[in-house]
């Protein structure tokens, strides 16, 4: 203290006083730190956050594309060369798959807060597990009972199913912009895809069975992640066990019998362990893009992916679709070139009205440091750094 005294006066003391300041300052930044990581994972608020950080609609869609053509190779495999000609039963493995997984999460303390049940009724998941269930058990009834032109043109119909059925439950209107670019997008998969409409009655019954619940589907998922604090982790640990609950009623009544009788080696089940694993990532992806986007948007990412495999597939493995199909995935392309400028134009102009709204904040409130404190403290501590060595 008398080296201290002899340099600075009384201003010694002041000087280890602040020295011991900082240390406190740096604990409870530390303190922040730490508290700041549990909330992002045991509060619904900090995991709806952390999703919406890490998970914006461009990775959420890209992470969906990719999933989804990883699938389609995956049940390619399952159904055809492994001979797995059950599609419930996958459809209830992959959610069972799912489910374990998501537990894993849970007992390690990773899988996502849920928010309170007050404020989502159970009905409202309760519906969402059923339609999920419906809608993936019937596509793939569909898929096997009807020809892929039947089948797309199925997928088809479910875009204007969305847009009716969301007017009717919130509300919500679509530009006539927008409504063209949507019908020029329709038109184009289906001049693109639709090259057969071969099905039976009761393939046919089942493909029109379908449409309304996979709109329905897709608009719960996505409304309920945007006008709550549900993550698409903790959503999907809600509902899937009654997706499988259903699954497993559905299965002895659309599925042939024999699934038990089933060459189950390790790699046939090795290949179908593969397809529940995508099947995971593919309902997880699907779940943050439908809350990062829309559900219309979610449709139109799933035509993009059918017309990009058939260029792809044109430009590069030299298959020949034909004119008319390729005139047809160009077009659709195109319209979902406008729709996105048109979902951009709008996002852009939001955030524009957003920041009007919002009153200008304070650069430094009065109690951050000012510029000249900090220059200060920083001298300060020069000195404080020279009598220490």
């Amino acid at each position: 203290m008398g080296v201290l005294d002899s340099l600075f006066g009384r201003d010694g003391k002041k000087f280890m006083k602040r020295k011991d300041s900082d240390a406190g300052e740096q604990g409870r930044a530390l303190e922040e730190l730490r508290s700041t990581m549990y909330n992002d994972l045991h509060t619904t608020e900090g995991a709806k956050r952390q999703q919406q950080r890490n998970c914006g609609p461009v990775v959420a869609l890209t992470f969906n594309f990719m999933v989804a053509v990883g699938i389609i190779m995956a049940n390619k495999l399952v159904m055809g060369t492994v001979g797995f000609n059950f599609p419930v039963a996958l459809s209830l493995i992959h959610y069972a798959a799912a489910w374990f997984l998501m537990a894993i999460l849970k007992c390690l303390s990773m899988l996502p807060a849920s928010p309170p049940s007050k404020s989502t009724p159970f009905s409202s998941l309760f519906a969402l597990g059923v339609v999920m269930s419906f809608s993936t058990g019937l596509a793939n009834i569909s898929l096997k009972h009807n020809s892929v032109g039947f089948y797309q043109m199925a997928k088809i119909a479910v875009t204007p199913t969305i847009v009716l059925a969301e007017f009717i439950l919130f509300r919500k209107k679509v530009s006539t912009q927008k409504a063209l670019a949507l019908a020029v997008v329709s038109i184009g998969v289906a001049v693109a895809t639709v090259t057969d409409l071969q099905f039976n009655f009761f393939g046919a019954c089942v493909a029109l069975a379908w449409i309304l619940p996979s709109a329905v589907n897709k608009i719960l998922w996505s409304n309920l992640q945007q006008s709550s604090n549900w993550t698409a982790l903790a959503l999907m640990w809600k509902t899937t066990p009654v997706t499988i609950f259903f699954l497993l009623a559905l299965m002895p009544l659309l599925d042939p019998a024999g699934v038990l009788l089933f060459d189950w080696n390790f790699s046939n089940t090795f290949a179908i362990l593969t397809s529940a694993l995508f099947g995971f990532l593919l309902q997880w992806s699907g779940a943050l893009a439908l809350g990062a986007t829309s559900a219309t948007t979610h449709v139109v990412l799933g035509q993009f992916k059918t017309c990009v495999i058939m260029l792809g597939g044109y430009l590069f493995f030299n298959s020949d679709p034909g004119a008319i199909s390729l005139c047809g995935a160009v077009a659709a392309l195109c319209g979902m070139s406008v729709y996105t400028y048109l979902n951009l134009n709008r996002s852009h102009e939001s955030t524009a009205v957003t920041k009007q709204l919002l009153p200008k904040q304070n650069l430094f409130p009065p109690s951050s440091p000012r510029p000249k404190d900090i220059i200060d403290n920083a001298k300060l501590d020069m000195k404080i750094n020279v009598v220490s060595i």
